[in-house]
């Protein structure tokens, strides 16, 4: 490790997979876990151009961490793809920020001297293992402790969607609006060719399979709400039942990962730092509204920043629901045309465990597309969690 100098964490690599269809028909069903996350860690070294022996520590975000994503996946895939042994490799659970949280601890031991270079990485194959597999045959996830503390029970997250856009008075057409937008965005980055340098290949796909193009309003308006159930409507009557399949995330396979070190040693080892990891941001928040949390996330990484709303160029929130981005812009002030220019998962689609690594990458690419300078991600997290994150483009 360096001596006792000032240290930071610039990322100096980025890599995706194209984001298949997270189903049987899917380009990447075919593709085991641990290859699909081996992938974006093979390929984030041989950009890179490092000797992997340099590598400290591999942390991967995975969410549903049973069957072929269980015990430790993280460690099987770095040696998949053919890591030194000696390599360590760990994986967290921050459930859908789980790979944003993995860019968090290896900028964080970056900075404090544990690391002088790791990788963030985060994988999820939904069509192989569904969300939720590992609640199979579980009586009692939540224990008596917990069940006093919220003797109503909580809600799946479509229902906590519907209570956001009751909340803060989101309409059906804005939220399908939303969803097209970012369609229409994703299909133009694509056409465009904005993605070409952050996908590798694999299977012979080379671009997000979920985007679509030519749906309207009309199209989207007769999609039936995805979440109505009779016991929810009589316990929440305000809801209006207008969060579909058309204005949520897609579920999707899909891997990224993240190279991180300090601006010293990559100066020593000849790589160029692409953004600094500015400030970060972990936060809680009310469990039965469960996404809101990206709110307070952002006002304080913003504060620990010691910047506002309006000094960050370009955002990357997460498009679990529409509701979510929307409740969320109306809170924060933020300017919707600097929030996911390329599109975000309502047609790049959410892979769990790999998101908050997949928009990393596709945020880094963005600023220096456009040249600009601060970018700030956040992403909500089942539980009533989030992370944000905001860099700096060098």
């Amino acid at each position: 490790m360096s001596g006792n100098v000032t240290r930071d964490a610039v990322i100096v690599e980025v890599v995706r997979t194209p984001v298949g269809r997270g189903k049987a028909n899917g380009t990447l069903h075919v593709e085991h876990p641990v290859d699909l996350m081996a992938h974006s860690l093979r390929q984030v070294v041989q950009r890179s151009g490092i000797d992997p022996s340099l590598i400290d520590d591999v942390i991967g975000g995975v969410v549903t961490a049973v069957g072929d994503q269980a015990s430790n996946m993280t460690r099987r895939a770095a040696l998949a793809a053919g890591f030194l042994e000696s390599v360590p490799a760990t994986t967290v659970d921050r459930q859908c920020g789980s790979s944003q949280q993995a860019i968090h601890f290896a900028a964080q031991g970056v900075i404090s001297g544990a690391y002088d270079l790791a990788i963030a990485t985060g994988s999820e194959s939904m069509s192989r293992i569904p969300m939720g597999s590992n609640l199979v045959g579980t009586e009692d996830p939540a224990g008596i402790d917990f069940a006093q503390r919220y003797p109503d029970g909580l809600v799946p997250q479509g229902i906590s969607a519907e209570l956001i856009a009751a909340k803060w008075k989101i309409s059906r057409t804005e939220m399908d609006e939303f969803a097209l937008t970012s369609h229409a965005r994703a299909a133009a980055a694509t056409q465009e060719g904005r993605f070409e340098r952050e996908i590798s290949p694999i299977r012979g796909l080379d671009r997000d399979e979920g985007i679509r193009t030519g749906s309207t309003l009309e199209k989207l308006a007769g999609l039936r709400p995805a979440y109505y159930d009779d016991a929810m409507a009589t316990r929440f009557p305000q809801i209006g039942w207008n969060v579909t399949a058309g204005n949520a995330s897609q579920v999707n396979d899909g891997s990224a990962a993240v190279m991180i070190t300090t601006s010293e040693n990559a100066r020593r080892l000849g790589l160029k730092p692409r953004a600094r990891l500015h400030s970060f941001a972990v936060v809680g928040d009310d469990p039965l509204y469960m996404l809101t949390a990206v709110i307070p996330a952002t006002q304080k990484v913003l504060t620990k920043a010691g910047l506002g709303i309006g000094d960050i160029d370009l955002f990357e929130v997460n498009e679990a629901f529409a509701s979510v981005v929307l409740a969320w812009a109306r809170e924060t002030g933020a300017d919707l045309s600097k929030v996911n220019v390329n599109g975000g998962a309502i047609a790049i689609g959410h892979p769990l465990g790999g998101s908050g690594a997949r928009i990393m990458t596709t945020l880094v690419n963005a600023l220096e597309q456009r040249g600009q300078r601060f970018g700030l991600q956040v992403m909500c997290e089942a539980g009533g969690l989030s992370n944000a994150t905001i860099i700096e483009r060098l």
